[in-house]
């Protein structure tokens, strides 16, 4: 009786790894396919009551192959986190931001995220859609004679958002800064925060600068395009990657990766430029910078193949 029982549980536990198997096998070949879906009722509830008209968007042909491109470049850590915890993407029309990194309630203690994507990036290029978004940081009127541009290359704007968005579910994650839940909790600091960071969103006194605190991303307000070049100038005594990555640590890692593996990595510039009457004048090009260069070191953590992570 005993050995037929045996027989029984090895049967059965046979048949779990191979069913184990065969869905791992599936979802490594329906991913990142089989993530695409409607956004959580939350995201569209969240936009509607700031009185937005948000719509799922669905996905052309053409434009899955540009998602599964986004998501080939990735490096292979991300892939793992993303299999692991990434519930679903989604895609909006009428969306106001570009994305959204949402947490997802689950019935254990498993970490679940949704990223939901403003449709539109996907018909932009990263030098597009950065030039764009930069362009929201500066006040310029129409004859002020400033221009400003942002060169990224021509791939998909979705292949740097999406590297920026799965940069905070792997922070989430791996805990690469702390998520303190209140304000005052004690500050516990990482690799990545370190002599840069006080605070989660408070640079240390040595890269704090009245120019930089002023911009949109640490104020809210904008600036007039005339202080750009002397803001840029600040910047780059800095060792923040860009000025968006100046709102907070978990912004300044996701930039931070997001620029190295575009200009090291995938081989594109990513240059900053301010034109006066169509001369320069000032450029930021942060893989140049020096103190942005220190912290390369920090990102072989995302590279290293022969390392094993637990997520």
């Amino acid at each position: 009786m005993l050995k037929k029982n045996l027989i029984i549980v090895l049967f059965f536990s046979l048949l779990l790894n191979k069913l184990t198997a065969q869905s791992i096998k599936s979802d490594e070949n329906t991913f990142p396919e089989n993530r695409i879906l409607i956004a959580p009722e939350s995201v569209f509830k969240m936009f509607i009551e700031a009185g937005m008209e948000p719509s799922n968007h669905v996905l052309t042909s053409l434009e899955k192959e540009k998602v599964e491109q986004a998501f080939a470049i990735l490096p292979p850590l991300y892939k793992k986190v993303l299999k692991e915890h990434l519930k679903s993407i989604s895609f909006m029309d009428n969306m106001p931001n570009t994305a959204l990194t949402s947490p997802i309630e689950t019935s254990d203690s498993t970490k679940q995220f949704n990223i939901t994507f403003r449709a539109g990036i996907l018909n932009e290029t990263i030098s597009e859609w950065a030039t764009w978004k930069e362009k929201t940081i500066f006040n310029n009127p129409t004859n002020s004679g400033f221009e400003i541009l942002i060169d990224a290359g021509k791939l998909d704007a979705i292949q740097y958002v999406l590297l920026h968005e799965a940069t905070h579910v792997v922070d989430a994650i791996l805990n690469l800064a702390s998520h303190p839940d209140k304000k005052d909790s004690l500050v516990v600091h990482t690799t990545f925060t370190k002599n840069i960071w006080s605070k989660m969103n408070t640079p240390v006194a040595e890269f704090t600068n009245p120019l930089l605190e002023n911009t949109r991303f640490r104020s809210g307000k904008v600036q007039p395009i005339s202080s750009a070049p002397e803001i840029y100038n600040a910047l780059k005594k800095t060792p923040f990657p860009s000025l968006y990555g100046m709102a907070s640590w978990h912004e300044d890692i996701a930039e931070l990766l997001s620029i190295y593996h575009l200009t090291n990595k995938l081989k594109q510039p990513f240059v900053v430029t301010v034109k006066e009457k169509g001369k320069i004048v000032a450029t930021f090009e942060p893989m140049k910078n020096k103190l942005v260069k220190k912290r390369v070191k920090q990102l072989r953590f995302f590279y290293d193949s022969d390392k094993v992570i637990k997520v």
